[in-house]
């Protein structure tokens, strides 16, 4: 099996942190590399099945978050949700269903993402604040709920 350039990149940055690249560890970057949007532990916990205990998908996310791969976000009604860093899979934004609490990646196309980066920097400079970063929620029903 040949490593991806993601995994090289990942396996670099563990090594980094003096972190070891289990297969329980390459498991959840897996699940989390294909999917579509953010996901919650008890997510990865299906979708990995019986193999890879739900309190080893606590450890490995707090382990891969400390060491900057994975992400945290709070979505709808609490429930964090994690997903690759962004220095891996490009920045991005996300949709969030209030209702069932699915979470969707959404790319946008340069010129509006640069109309979304100035009008970030405009807010932010009315409180004489420096923004140096941005993450986009879209909250609202998505179409099974709709």
């Amino acid at each position: 099996m040949t490593k991806s350039a993601v995994d090289r990149q990942i396996e670099q940055r563990l090594f980094e942190n003096e972190v070891r690249f289990t297969r329980g560890r390459r498991a959840v970057i897996g699940a989390l590399s294909g999917a579509k949007g953010p996901m919650s532990a008890a997510e990865l916990s299906e979708d990995l099945g019986p193999d890879v205990p739900l309190s080893s998908i606590y450890r490995t996310l707090s382990v891969l978050e400390e060491a900057g791969v994975v992400t945290h976000h709070l979505g709808a009604k609490g429930l964090t949700r994690f997903e690759l860093a962004e220095w891996l899979t490009g920045h991005h934004h996300h949709l969030v269903c209030v209702e069932c609490g699915a979470v969707a990646d959404i790319d946008i196309a340069a010129a509006k993402e640069a109309k979304v980066r100035s009008l970030v920097s405009e807010i932010a400079e009315t409180a004489s604040f420096q923004a140096t970063d941005h993450a986009l929620e879209i909250e609202g029903r998505c179409a099974r709920c709709a």
